[in-house]
C-alpha cells in the first residue's frame, strides 16, 4: 500500500483564496450585472412613445381601414397606461406599508398621464399641420380639454392595475372598459351614420372583454362587484360627457 505524500494533500486540500490573500472581502454569491434601465431613460422614452403615437394617429387617418379608430379618444388612453408604467412612475403596491410615498407616486403617475395624453395630441398637431391639414392646440380644444381627466385616469389605471388587490385590478379594468365602451356607444349614436358602425362596434367588444378579464383577475366578490359597477357607471359618466360636448358644440 503506497501512502500519499504529505505535499499533495497540503496542496489538494487548500487552495488559495485571494479574498484571504488580499485582506479584502468577497460577496457570498454570484454578482450579477445591472440590466435595469435608469429612471432617466424610462421616462424620455415614455415622452417620445407619446409624441410618436400622435404623428402615427395622424398618418392613420389616411388609412381607410383604421381612420375611425384613429379619430378616437380610447385607443389613446389604452395606450397612455402601459406608456406610464413604461416610464416606472406607476410601479408600487396600493396600500403600501410606508404611508406617503404610494400616495406620491400615484399622484406622480396621473401627472404623467395626462403630461402623455397632452404629448400625444402636440404630436398629432405637428404632423396633421405638416400634411397640410388645420388642428389646434387651443385650450378650448375637446382634445385638449379632455386630457386632463383622462390622463389622471390613466394614471391612476396604471398604479392600480400593477396593485396586489385584486379590488383595484377590477376597478383599472372597470375604468379601461367605460371609456371604450362609453365612446363605442356615442360614436354609434352620433357619427355612425358617416364613419360606418364596425370601427365602433370592435371598440365596444374590445372593452366589454377588458371587464370580462377584471371580473376575472379581480377574485373576489367584493373586487368583482367594483369592476362591474365601475365599468356600468363609467360607461355612463363616459357617454353623458360626450353627449354634453356634442351639445355645447352644437349650439
Amino acid at each position: 500500500m503506497h501512502s500519499t505524500p504529505p505535499s499533495t494533500v497540503s496542496r489538494a486540500a487548500s487552495p488559495v483564496d485571494p479574498a484571504r490573500s488580499t485582506g479584502r472581502s468577497h460577496p457570498a454569491g454570484p454578482v450579477r450585472p445591472t440590466t435595469a434601465m435608469p429612471p432617466l431613460v424610462r421616462i424620455t422614452t415614455a415622452l417620445t412613445g407619446a409624441v410618436l403615437v400622435g404623428v402615427a394617429t395622424s398618418f392613420g387617418q389616411a388609412v381607410p381601414a383604421i381612420a375611425s379608430l384613429s379619430n378616437a379618444a380610447g385607443p389613446w388612453f389604452v395606450v397612455a397606461v402601459p406608456l406610464v408604467l413604461a416610464a416606472g412612475v406607476g410601479r408600487l403596491r396600493v396600500g403600501g406599508t410606508r404611508p406617503g410615498r404610494p400616495r406620491l407616486r400615484t399622484a406622480a403617475a396621473m401627472v404623467l398621464g395626462v403630461v402623455l395624453l397632452e404629448l400625444m395630441h402636440i404630436g398629432y398637431w405637428a404632423a396633421t399641420n405638416l400634411r397640410g391639414y388645420v388642428d389646434s392646440l387651443s385650450w378650448t380644444n375637446f382634445w385638449v380639454v379632455m386630457a386632463l381627466p383622462a390622463g389622471l385616469l390613466a394614471g391612476a389605471v396604471a398604479v392600480a392595475v400593477r396593485s396586489v388587490d385584486g379590488r383595484w385590478r377590477g376597478a383599472a379594468a372597470g375604468v379601461t372598459a367605460a371609456v371604450l365602451v362609453g365612446e363605442g356607444v356615442r360614436a354609434l349614436l352620433q357619427v355612425a351614420d358617416t364613419t360606418g358602425t364596425v370601427p365602433w362596434v370592435v371598440e365596444i367588444v374590445v372593452g366589454i372583454a377588458v371587464l370580462v378579464a377584471g371580473v376575472v383577475v379581480a377574485r373576489t366578490p367584493v373586487g368583482r362587484v367594483l369592476a362591474l359597477g365601475t365599468g356600468v357607471v363609467g360607461t355612463a359618466g363616459v357617454l353623458a360627457v360626450y353627449l354634453a360636448f356634442g351639445a355645447i358644440g352644437a349650439s
